[in-house]
């Protein structure tokens, strides 16, 4: 399947009522096309980050009551799981597509990448384009614009995630789902390429 961007109703999957409706939306409308993502984007990150990068759709398969609010791929170096392992992410709630590095709490790299932001905060600081931003619950569509966060914000999630057991960071873009660049392939995949391209520091920095 050629990837040919994301629909209105695409987004509109993640608001369907209950648990197996909202799941079947999102295997017969999303699943394919985050996997045609996965298959032409794996050769441009693996050059990216020196080393072979596989695709992961979630499955959501820990879900027995409450119907996911957001659905993703992520790449990771391994074959078997992302989840412990510093990964790229892109994903979507009903309001907006996600493009992220991401660090969750079952990674146990989550003290490299906290000990890298302490030190060199202000490094990040100027590095990180303004319009991206922050995460510390990836259940959570919201975030702090990059460009708004102090330095002092910046120490203060590192310390929480060294400290805090299920503490997760995550970093990147959000693109409203109303925005044109959604419905064209060719534009919003060189946007993600790019966006990894400058997320690629930050995910050198937590190994």
């Amino acid at each position: 399947m050629t990837f040919n961007g994301f629909s209105e109703q695409d987004f509109d999957c993640l608001t369907v009522p209950g648990l197996e409706p909202r799941m079947e939306a999102i295997i017969s409308r999303v699943r394919p096309k985050l996997e045609a993502l996965g298959g032409s984007l794996s050769p441009y990150l693996s050059a990216l980050c020196g080393e072979d990068m596989y695709p992961h759709v979630a499955k959501h398969a820990r879900r027995k009551v409450n119907p996911p609010i957001d659905t993703w791929i992520a790449w990771a170096g391994s074959k078997r799981g992302y989840k412990a392992l510093p990964h790229f992410e892109v994903g979507m709630f009903s309001t907006h597509l996600f493009i992220i590095f991401a660090v969750i709490y079952e990674s146990p790299n989550k003290a490299v990448f906290a000990d890298y932001v302490l030190k060199h905060t202000a490094k990040i600081k100027k590095a990180v384009p303004g319009e991206f931003y922050w995460s510390m619950d990836h259940m959570d569509p919201g975030g702090r614009l990059h460009g708004d966060a102090t330095a002092q914000n910046l120490k203060a999630m590192a310390e929480k995630l060294k400290n805090v057991k299920k503490a997760e960071i995550m970093c990147g873009l959000r693109i409203d789902r109303d925005q044109p660049i959604l419905r064209d392939g060719e534009q919003l995949t060189a946007k993600i390429e790019e966006t990894f391209s400058s997320l690629l520091p930050l995910y050198k920095a937590s190994y």
